[in-house]
């Protein structure tokens, strides 16, 4: 009678976060799938089972000779995804690092921790924006290059282009891989570092036998959180890349606009699907579990 009171207890106590992750999560993205198989017309919506977004969506894609939009829209958005994943990684794991292992004291560690997070404190759209009087052709890189004799014409890719969309994803998402990282390294026993070094392992010894097989947990957490962000984003391509950038988010966002809700809710199903089998591959290495 105990056990049966205390798994009653369980089930109550969980019963309202079940509930709010079905309400906001599932129950939108059946929705998202369910329409996904419906018809659309220039007037109304048509509640009729249909795989022809999902077919319209790959058009073309039979063909052996060259990529279809789909396709080249999907590995445009896979290769920022990659550039930002690798960047924010090494940025990520190096700032964590030092603030873990070589900041002495606990105040100092949550002072630069508080500096890092100081760029949240503005919105994104914002702090996008803040580059292009950097990068612009009239921007203060160009004038300075320009002064110093070094170009004889503004540099054309600075701005509104893939340079710059990596850029601001870069500045964007670096703080998702630097928290997972840092808290990793902080659980790690600092006697396992003293061990190695007197055991004679150089410094990039240590990183790599010790520090970052134990950090690999808060690498694969903050690589999903990028991931996951980059791979759906569609403002920051849109402003920096001056809407001149494909991708997978984009395509939605448009289809959206123009009301071709099916149409969206397909390529949303196909993101998400993608999405989902690159964070399964990723959970595969390590068992969050422990970390969370």
């Amino acid at each position: 009678m105990s056990r049966r009171r205390q798994g009653v207890s369980a089930w109550l106590q969980a019963a309202p976060f079940t509930l709010v992750l079905v309400m906001f999560l599932v129950v939108p993205l059946a929705l998202v799938v369910a329409v996904s198989f419906w018809h659309a017309t220039d007037y109304d919506l048509i509640p009729a089972f249909s795989a022809q977004n999902y077919i319209d969506a790959f058009n073309g894609c039979a063909s052996t000779t060259e990529l279809c939009v789909t396709f080249k829209t999907y590995l445009s958005t896979l290769e920022f995804c990659l550039l930002v994943w690798g960047i924010t990684l090494v940025i990520g794991f190096t700032v964590a690092y030092f603030i873990a292992f070589h900041v002495r004291t606990v105040g100092t560690q949550m002072l630069l921790f508080i500096v890092c997070t100081v760029p949240f404190w503005t919105s994104n759209v914002i702090r996008m924006i803040s580059w292009i009087p950097l990068l612009g052709r009239n921007g203060l890189i160009n004038e300075t290059l320009g002064g110093m004799g070094l170009v004889h014409a503004p540099v054309e890719w600075l701005l509104y282009s893939d340079f710059s969309v990596v850029l601001a994803f870069v500045h964007l998402y670096t703080m998702f891989m630097i928290v997972p990282i840092f808290n990793s390294m902080m659980r790690i026993d600092r006697a396992l570092i003293e061990a190695a070094r007197d055991a004679g392992a150089s410094g990039w010894q240590t990183v790599r036998n010790v520090v970052l097989p134990l950090s690999r947990t808060g690498i694969v957490i903050g690589s999903i959180f990028v991931i996951t962000i980059v791979m759906g984003d569609f403002v920051t391509i849109g402003v920096m890349g001056g809407q001149q950038i494909a991708s997978v988010g984009k395509i939605i966002q448009v289809e959206t606009s123009y009301l071709q809700f099916p149409a969206a809710a397909a390529n949303a199903v196909i993101l998400l699907a993608l999405t989902l089998l690159m964070i399964f591959g990723l959970t595969r290495l390590v068992d969050i579990r422990k970390e969370l």
